[in-house]
């Protein structure tokens, strides 16, 4: 937390009613003065407060472009940061909000961890599809960009320009993201800039590969990618909507120069556990994307940084951590959820309630409801998150962990709720194990704020961990650590198929420890004992991914989701044991009895190899005695005969006294 040296609370024209002491105690401010118009004629208040050197807190969040102008015109020293509690506290039906205002302020004052970026380059290479309408936004945009004209027929009238390319196609594929789109056309005919009368096309060519910066698609037909929303680059209207046109083409203009790019997902292919060996495991990430922006590639995939949007997803679901969201990290939302729940109850609260929500559609949401509304619930603290999308079952039960009783997620219209749903199913399957009521974890899609305060005033469902947890380490410790705060139940906690945590059980009478699933485990939850015949299993490393099962030669293993909170989790465990076979010349243990004792059974006087010769003896030698064995035994390939004796200079003088 950052060092506050003063907070200006504001009242907003008498509209609510602020606690200095407890936002004074959240933030650790050494003074906190409370206003009545800051942004009106109590300006110069806030001026004053910026001129001095230090931190200042502005508590408003409606005139932030006010309170910057003003830090830019008082040349001010020091830092400003401005923080909305009128909407998201003030503004109530429910007057006991105070202590949410406080707890408020004190994440509002986190240091949050800069997100890693890298520049997108855009010349402003632009292909417009379409008819009469993509020929009227290329002249209308060719003045600031270049711009190529795909048709799908030509026209009666067009002639020939030096303002934009055209041509006719029908495109084939296009992918990539703003400014690397890759274009495939079928029937690609430029037109001819020479010649009388209506413009001219060139012979026809199948497969024609273009580059282009942007795509404004006035088509009106099915869009190219998967969630076009959420394509950067990809600019798409219905072309008989003439104020859609219109915004698509302003919007295409803006889209030249350098872009700051986020790299939203810190990707570890090490302990992706997609694929080993050609068998696949788990393809959760790839289930979830909504962009196309991961694909297979071997063992493991790949996530391209410029098609992904961000939403978080596939972090959400990830279950060995190798994608984790890093705008930013999950770890700083653990945080974040920790110093409310603190502040909170610090300030007098007891008993808070989260609410995820995204920035655009939930914080307006929220916004109307404090001003036309009800507002929120004094107990329901709003965390603003970039996607409600990668709001995962971690997510949650760190928040139950941490104190609160209640998880709600604000969903709208475009997200994309694939994720959101199983991870709620999954926390909620956790949640109920424990014995607790598993509907306190939510989802909610509000048709408008009216609906939204009705779905969260007078609620029962509440959960209450016996003490609160420190959220470190991966979602999966978290995870763990939350649960194990809820009331503890007698036997593992059964879980959804699918679920990234569970057993393992083997068929005893069909496995015959080749160990094949020890040496594709992605993650060493499967294990094997170098002195003993076993496979041995940690649960907790388990992500069910699968690869076992699928490469088990006996089909003896089944995957059993579940979360065992019990020590023994922590630690491997023999699932199934042999007594090894003594070498018959040497004595050493090796192999499996019963596997070399089943081939000799199946091989001795049944196999013309191992009929009338001592071949099965060498079946149950070790590696070292079974290569020594071959070496001597009669006939061997390997023999070459006796070793001629060493000649020495005796026996060349003895030659040379022989009588010619």
């Amino acid at each position: 937390m950052a060092k506050i040296d003063r907070l200006l609370l504001c009242t907003c024209d008498d509209s609510m009613t602020v606690a200095p002491e407890s936002a004074r105690i959240a933030l650790g401010a050494v003074s906190v003065s409370v206003a009545r118009a800051l942004c009106m004629d109590q300006a110069d208040m806030a001026a004053l407060a910026l001129a001095q050197d230090g931190a200042t807190v502005i508590a408003c969040g409606q005139m932030v472009n006010l309170f910057e102008e003003l830090y830019d015109e008082v040349e001010a020293p020091g830092t400003l940061t401005c923080v909305d509690i009128r909407d998201r506290a003030g503004w109530s039906d429910d007057k006991q909000a105070q202590a949410k205002q406080a707890a408020l302020l004190a994440e509002a004052v986190l240091l949050r961890p800069a997100t890693p970026v890298r520049d997108i380059l855009s010349d402003g290479t632009v292909m417009v599809l379409g008819g009469e309408a993509a020929l009227a936004a290329a002249d209308r945009l060719a003045d600031q960009l270049a711009v190529t004209v795909l048709l799908p027929e030509p026209g009666d009238d067009l002639v020939p320009g030096d303002r934009f390319d055209i041509a006719l196609g029908r495109l084939r594929s296009a992918g990539g993201a703003l400014g690397r789109f890759d274009i495939v056309v079928d029937g690609y005919a430029p037109m001819r800039l020479a010649g009388r009368g209506a413009g001219q096309f060139g012979a026809p060519v199948d497969g024609a590969k273009s580059r282009c910066d942007i795509i404004l698609d006035l088509r009106g037909e099915a869009a190219l990618f998967p969630a076009p929303d959420k394509r950067e680059g990809y600019v798409r209207a219905d072309p008989g909507d003439p104020l859609a046109v219109e915004r698509a083409i302003t919007r295409a203009a803006d889209l030249q120069g350098t872009f700051e790019k986020p790299l939203y997902i810190r990707y570890d292919a090490s302990i992706c556990a997609h694929s080993r060996a050609a068998q696949t495991g788990c393809s959760r990430c790839l289930d979830v994307c909504p962009t196309g922006a991961i694909l297979p590639a071997g063992e493991h995939v790949t996530i391209d940084p410029d098609i992904c949007a961000g939403c978080g997803a596939c972090a959400a679901v990830c279950p060995s951590g190798a994608a984790s969201f890093d705008d930013p990290h999950v770890g700083f939302l653990f945080n974040r959820l920790r110093t409310i729940a603190l502040a909170f109850k610090a300030a007098g609260g007891t008993a808070p309630r989260v609410l995820f929500h995204d920035p655009v559609h939930g914080a307006e949401m929220i916004r109307l409801a404090a001003r036309f509304g009800r507002g929120l619930p004094a107990d329901v603290i709003p965390v603003e998150v970039g996607n409600i999308e990668g709001i995962g079952h971690a997510e949650m039960m760190a928040a139950l962990g941490v104190g609160f009783c209640e998880v709600t997620i604000l969903a709208g219209p475009r997200d994309d709720l694939t994720a959101p749903e199983s991870e709620l199913a999954l926390a909620q399957a956790i949640v109920a194990g424990t014995g607790a009521d598993g509907s306190a974890l939510r989802l909610i899609t509000p048709g408008d704020p009216d609906d939204l305060t009705a779905a969260l005033y007078d609620r029962g469902a509440q959960i209450r961990v016996n003490d609160t947890i420190l959220p470190l380490g991966g979602r999966r410790e978290v995870t763990r650590l939350a649960a194990s705060a809820l009331p503890a139940p007698d036997a593992p906690i059964p879980l959804p198929q699918g679920a990234p945590y569970g057993a393992v059980v083997i068929d005893t009478d069909a496995c015959t420890l080749c160990l094949a699933c020890v040496s594709l485990c992605p993650v060493g939850a499967l294990g094997d004992n170098p002195d003993k015949p076993q496979v041995r299993f940690q649960e907790t490393a388990c992500l069910q991914c699968g690869i076992c099962a699928n490469t088990c030669p006996e089909n003896a293993i089944t995957l059993v989701p579940r979360l065992n909170l019990d020590n023994t989790a922590l630690s491997h465990q023999v699932l199934h044991e042999e007594e090894p076979f003594d070498c018959i010349s040497c004595g050493k243990p090796f192999g499996v009895r019963s596997t070399i004792e089943a081939i000799i059974e199946k091989l001795e006087g049944k196999h013309w190899m191992y009929t009338a010769s001592d071949n099965s003896r060498l079946i149950q030698m070790c590696d070292d005695c079974r290569i020594n064995a071959q070496y001597h035994q009669e006939n061997s390939p390997f023999f070459g005969g006796e070793k001629p004796r060493v000649r020495t200079t005796q026996d060349y003088l003895d030659a040379r006294k022989k009588p010619n």
